[in-house]
């Protein structure tokens, strides 16, 4: 029998929103084994359902994620079979917090509230955008115990933030609070105690008004660029081959509208999906 079958809970809605909320309240939101697995899966259904169009992460009772659970890492030693969650990387496979190798195919933003620490840190950072409480705190906190960042903190953090600033967290571990990370890049909003995810409701029904192909393919050419792209012409070349695709598909129809008299003057309150 599972001993949590609430620690990750998933809702959606008709018109595309997927809300997926990490609720271990005795671990302050912590993840072990179980809890990866389902946040993986929770995360492939989202890409996978045709219907979601934007994942909200956050977690539940005031905290984000605490990193991985140390309770279980101090037990680990046992059989290699029961830590099957540490394996190498191999693609998109589950990794130690979960989901944190994927690249999600679709737009995530993490609601942070709380701390977002060690392997949450590392977790918010698979969302394209942070919306952050007023009190909330990043940090390396696993810096004291010897707790290596393995689910892509040293990987994502410096390409968000800049090598520098990365550097400074991953050595020192320091808290960061909400001012300065917004200040550095890590948080994208700062907004008052508990209304995290009420803001990125907001932001994620904004994302659904757009034009679906063209935003997700703009989305799709950020990453190539910072992860995978060989050369500056590579990662432009990229972005016009696949870019250029768009224009039969949606910008003739978009051009026709602001033709029409829609969306003068940087206009965002009238839909744009086409």
């Amino acid at each position: 029998m599972d001993p949590e079958p609430d620690a990750v809970t998933s809702t959606s809605t008709p018109n595309g929103i997927t809300t997926i909320l990490i609720n271990r309240q005795n671990r302050r939101n912590a993840v072990d084994p179980s809890t990866a697995k389902k946040l993986y899966q929770k995360i492939l259904d989202f890409e996978n359902d045709a219907s979601q169009k934007v994942c909200i992460l956050a977690g539940a009772h005031g905290t984000f994620c605490a990193g991985a659970d140390l309770h279980e890492v101090a037990g680990m030693q046992q059989p290699q079979s029961e830590r099957e969650n540490l394996q190498p990387v191999k693609g998109r496979n589950l990794a130690p917090m979960g989901p944190s190798r994927l690249q999600v195919k679709k737009p995530v933003i993490a609601a942070v509230s709380g701390f977002a620490v060690a392997g949450g840190l590392e977790l918010s950072l698979i969302a394209d955008m942070r919306v952050v409480e007023e009190d909330a705190v990043f940090g390396v906190f696993c810096r004291r115990w010897g707790v290596p960042l393995i689910d892509g903190g040293t990987v994502r953090l410096q390409a968000i933030v800049g090598l520098g600033r990365a550097l400074d967290m991953i050595l020192t571990g320091r808290p960061v609070d909400a001012k300065e990370a917004l200040a550095m890049g890590l948080a994208n909003r700062v907004v008052p105690k508990g209304k995290a995810l009420e803001e990125t409701e907001k932001i994620a029904n904004q994302l659904l008004a757009f034009p679906q192909l063209c935003m997700n393919t703009d989305r799709t050419s950020c990453y190539y660029s910072a992860y995978d792209a060989e050369s500056f012409e590579d990662a432009m070349r990229n972005e016009f081959s696949n870019g250029v695709e768009v224009v039969s598909v949606e910008s003739v129809k978009g051009a026709a509208l602001f033709k029409a008299g829609k969306g003068r003057h940087g206009k965002f309150d009238e839909p744009s999906k086409l």
